[in-house]
């Protein structure tokens, strides 16, 4: 019924694919304006003195902590007094809107290179995570390994597929581990385990096939340290700014791997555990598909989560199908009011009931885990309640254009879902080529 996955997205608990087609292979993000982004959002009003600046900010090729940070020196502004709705895709051309807590005019000391800043305007809200509908997508495909008639044949017939099923598999995408080094839920996991040295030693130490070289001989300098940071005198460069903020930390206090990791952004600290449970959630829905289960059709046992008007799941207000209540909830997803879902696990430890509560207590058995690890002593930013997370992602407006040695996707998705995980379904091709 659904396809298999062999690439490294399997290491992440991406086991399957909706469709068993065949795909172009091929190559995403070949340039930066092959992958663009624009953030569909509802704007803080404008208010003449507000305390915030809103402004619209473009970048190419720029990753969403390393573009606050830089930000906030070069306003010589807190990097907490910038706000935004969410990170987006490093190599990537994306326009998103964010706030500062700062007069208008500290925006004319940004001189970064691929950095355009436009519609400046006052309010009195700032911009906060989550503040977003969605995205919107134009992403061009190159170097396929097929022939341009069997592009035509695959991309119309996956297309097909998912507007039949009304999406695809609502994974966690590839972004969320680390495309070139995917080892935030490593991290995670080793926090949640209560082993924070582990957790810094994984960040410093773990390598990538696809880092530069001076990255990896950085790495095994930091290993050899074997936790000693005391004589390290190497000059870091400059992609590895957050490894050089623990082993700073280490070399003033050493031992105090708590402290290292409370020194990281508070969005990167999230990020770990998240990324853990993100991986869990993966294998719960790779669980699900190799069940042979729907994931456009509740059965009974099946968390639903309505929709609000605008499309929002209303993750406060779960339903249980029952036998009782089945052909209602049936009716409510069919119509587009309701989404099948199922647990990100986490400290308030909600499991679904029937076969896929069975699937997602087995996952969180095998991991021996527990709700109380989700619960961090001395790191709050590395907490997490957990949710509900649908496992179908709606598509709006999907639509290709063939080219003569590439194809373009354009559609939009709600906040919190991958394009890559639209995208796979197209290539089926390793993740590094994302």
């Amino acid at each position: 019924m659904y396809g298999h996955c062999s690439t490294a997205e399997a290491d992440i608990g991406m086991l399957y694919y909706l469709t068993d087609i065949a795909g172009t292979g091929g190559r995403l993000k070949k340039t930066a304006q092959d992958f663009v982004v624009r953030e569909i959002s509802d704007a803080p009003a404008e208010v003449a003195n507000g305390k915030f600046t809103i402004a619209d900010i473009t970048t190419t090729n720029w990753e969403t902590n390393r573009l606050i940070r830089l930000l906030a020196r070069t306003m010589r502004i807190s990097r907490e007094r910038i706000g935004f709705a969410g990170t987006k895709d490093k190599r990537a051309v994306t326009t998103q809107k964010m706030s500062f807590e700062c007069e208008p005019d500290k925006l004319d000391l940004v001189e970064l290179k691929d950095i355009e800043i436009t519609n400046p305007y006052r309010s009195n809200r700032p911009i906060r995570m989550g503040d977003l509908h969605g995205n919107g997508f134009e992403i061009t495909v190159r170097d396929y390994d097929v022939s341009k008639e069997q592009v035509l044949d695959t991309v119309s017939s996956v297309t097909e597929t998912v507007n039949s099923v009304g999406g695809f598999p609502n994974y966690f995408g590839v972004q969320r581990f680390g495309t070139s080094r995917p080892v935030t839920h490593i991290v995670g996991e080793r926090i949640v385990r209560g082993d924070l040295k582990g957790a810094v030693d994984a960040y410093l130490f773990l390598p990538s096939e696809f880092e530069e070289d001076d990255v990896k001989e950085t790495r095994e300098a930091l290993k050899r340290c074997n936790g000693d940071y005391s004589g390290f005198d190497i000059e870091m460069p400059k992609i590895m700014g957050f490894e050089k903020l623990l082993v700073d930390h280490l070399i003033k206090r050493p031992d105090d791997y708590r402290g290292a990791i409370a020194e990281m952004p508070s969005n990167l600290q999230m990020m770990f555990t998240h990324a853990y449970q993100s991986y869990l959630y993966n294998l719960m829905l790779s669980g699900k598909m190799e069940h042979g289960l729907p994931l456009n059709t509740p059965v009974v046992g099946d968390t639903v989560i309505p929709l609000d008007g605008d499309g929002v799941p209303m993750h406060d207000e779960p339903v249980t199908a029952t036998s009782k209540n089945i052909r209602l909830v049936e009716k409510q997803v069919k119509k587009g009011r309701a989404l099948v879902a199922i647990t990100v696990y986490g400290s308030d430890g909600m499991f679904s009931e029937g076969e896929m509560g069975e699937i997602e207590r087995k996952v969180i058995s095998d991991a021996n885990l527990d709700k109380k690890d989700f619960i961090v002593p001395g790191l709050g930013n590395c907490s997490a309640k957990g949710n509900w997370r649908e496992i179908l992602c709606p598509v709006n407006d999907l639509k290709y254009e063939i080219g003569e040695d590439s194809y373009s996707m354009m559609f939009s998705l709600s906040k919190g879902n991958y394009a890559t995980c639209l995208m796979r379904e197209f290539l089926k091709t390793d993740m590094n080529r994302y």
